[in-house]
């Protein structure tokens, strides 16, 4: 595939960058090289490689979601300067 002058404006303005010339050229030999070393990377003989999403194997490491403690607010309105029933008196921030 060639990268052709209208690519590179294109991709300017997807990425709002205003380009001189030079660096248009040079954009232009960049992405060339890029999609020559994809198209060499087809080359590869992949008919026995097993298709994966990331290079190491990834395991869930997540514990299990298991409750410890049971309800213990009694025990935590003992420490509250205010109460009422079971709930905290707090101050008014507004009105």
């Amino acid at each position: 595939m060639e990268i052709t002058n209208e690519t590179i404006d294109y991709v300017g303005i997807l990425a709002q960058l205003e380009l001189s010339a030079e660096e248009k050229e040079q954009a232009k030999k960049d992405m060339s090289d890029m999609l020559e070393y994809v198209n060499k990377l087809n080359e590869l003989d992949t008919t026995n490689v097993e298709p994966m999403s990331h290079v190491f194997p990834l395991n869930n490491v997540m514990r299990e979601d298991v409750v410890t403690n049971a309800d213990d607010s009694e025990n935590m309105l003992k420490n509250a300067p205010e109460k009422s029933e079971d709930s905290y008196i707090v101050p008014k921030t507004f009105e």
